[in-house]
């Protein structure tokens, strides 16, 4: 492709030595730039691409996007606001927009994206013989329910990755794609000139207040999702979530919403509902037609997901009795709920949030025998939101009968000051029923004398993570293989 086809549509400041030159593709790694690619200055919490720009030139790149004029840069420079911002535009418009040829679904919310995305992708290709839906999110992306996945670095790609990955979806006929779309995505304009047919909302509760500050702001990036929704698309609300309003407040006129929920009036709700270690049986209405739903996940943030993704089929035109058959023949995603252990019952789940623990706890207390005790081990990543480490200690507290307070990517920080943050909010500390060890490991194995053949144990945290973050190094840990280790 041509620069000057490239550009043709984006909003830029100014050209500086200007050639029309070749193409190839779109980088924002100086390192790992190519022959002929183009080079965009991005500016970091760390570092300044702007910084690099030389190196990227001398590694190839046949031209830079910045936001100031680059000295001793020989080769075209195009001048833009914010690189951050429109990086997505070169990205997008490289690929030829590769969204508007697919119905593209965006799932946003602190919890559940990425189980409401797998319920969509199969419910999909469930309703009709040639349909295929591929899936972006937390676990990386794959092209069919069937198909692994492949690894990803973030929720929502950087905008050159996500383009590259859309396109090659594009290419290969598949119709569908079902993506999580992250907060930090949406403040940054990572999903850029992402096309969307439909955006579901499946929560709001405090996480990522590192980055956003104020649960205002966090609420502000997640409903440029819905601002954005095209005339003739859809969006699925929550209407259980108190902020439930404020977002059907942000949607355009000419996009239909629906409704889901347990508590509240909705569209489509919930009722009946009963748990079993098999999972979660309940009565889904949907207008004046009940319909038995006998999901094989527990926990009532499951039965949550599944009617967020049942809305999300009809909302696409798919029939009601074929969607909840879809929703009954899919398991849970790995590291969500996940039984790893019956005697004792070994749960590990990623909840990471305040809400997302007291959800968790709340399910396993469902399967917790009265004589028996509720069992949490968890802890708090390190340079990320303070604030929620004493909130979740206190619902550990509360919702536990005993807590194993540990280590969970303590990344940079001190762990001894990550779980003193934690213990703030424990009333219970120096008593037997709180345990304290920073090595998740030792943690782990100190619960095969703690935890009775009845009781249930809750690994919150890491759920699917195969790793730990220390310092400046990474090691392979995984609390699935860890709790097999002990307890099977």
């Amino acid at each position: 492709m041509k620069l000057s086809e490239l550009i043709k549509d984006i909003q830029i400041e100014e050209k500086i030595n200007f050639k029309d030159v070749d193409v190839e593709g779109i980088s924002y790694n100086s390192k790992t730039i190519r022959p002929s690619e183009l080079f965009v200055c991005l500016k970091g919490e760390v570092s300044d691409g702007h910084d690099y720009a030389k190196m990227a030139v001398e590694n190839g790149a046949c031209a830079i996007v910045a936001e100031k004029q680059l000295d001793d840069i020989d080769v075209p420079q195009i001048i833009v606001k914010s690189t951050r911002h429109q990086i997505a535009d070169f990205a997008s418009a490289f690929y030829n927009y590769p969204s508007k040829n697919l119905t593209l679904i965006g799932v946003t919310g602190t919890n559940g994206k990425t189980t409401v995305t797998h319920l969509i992708q199969r419910i999909v290709e469930d309703a009709g013989e040639d349909n295929e839906c591929a899936l972006i999110g937390t676990l990386g992306y794959k092209l069919s329910a069937a198909d692994s996945y492949h690894d990803a670095k973030h929720t929502t790609p950087q905008a050159p990755e996500l383009q590259k990955t859309l396109d090659m979806i594009n290419k290969k006929r598949i119709g569908y794609v079902a993506m999580e779309v992250s907060s930090h995505a949406l403040e940054q304009n990572r999903v850029g000139g992402c096309d969307f047919d439909g955006a579901v909302f499946t929560n709001l509760t405090q996480d990522h207040l590192d980055y956003h500050i104020t649960m205002n702001n966090y609420f502000e990036a997640k409903a440029i999702l819905f601002k954005n929704l095209k005339k003739g698309g859809f969006a699925v609300i929550n209407n259980d979530d108190s902020y439930a309003q404020r977002f059907k407040d942000v949607i355009p006129d000419g996009v239909k919403v629906y409704t889901y929920g347990i508590k509240n009036s909705a569209d489509i709700t919930a009722c009946d509902i009963d748990f079993s270690i098999h999972g979660a049986k309940f009565n889904c209405k949907i207008g004046n037609e009940v319909f038995p739903v006998n999901l094989q996940m527990n926990g009532m943030f499951s039965v949550y997901n599944a009617l967020a993704a049942l809305a999300a089929g009809i909302a696409m035109g798919f029939d009601a009795k074929i969607c909840i058959k879809a929703l009954e023949e899919t398991k849970s995603v790995d590291g969500r709920f996940e039984i790893v252990s019956k005697k004792p019952l070994v749960i590990v789940d990623y909840a990471h949030t305040p809400d997302g623990l007291e959800n968790v706890l709340k399910a396993a207390r469902e399967l917790t025998p009265k004589d028996s005790n509720l069992i949490c081990m968890f802890g708090c990543g390190g340079d990320r939101d303070a604030t929620k480490r004493p909130k979740m200690g206190k619902i550990a507290d509360e919702a536990a009968d005993i807590v194993v307070v540990t280590s969970d990517n303590p990344r940079t920080e001190d762990p001894q000051l990550i779980i003193s943050d934690i213990l703030a909010g424990i009333k219970s500390v120096n008593t037997q029923k709180v345990y304290v060890e920073p090595d998740r490991r030792t943690a782990i194995s100190m619960l095969k004398n703690i935890a009775k053949e009845n009781d249930v144990v809750v690994l919150a945290g890491k759920g699917h993570e195969d790793y730990q973050i220390l310092k400046d190094k990474t090691i392979h840990f995984d609390d699935r293989e860890e709790a097999r280790k002990v307890f099977c």
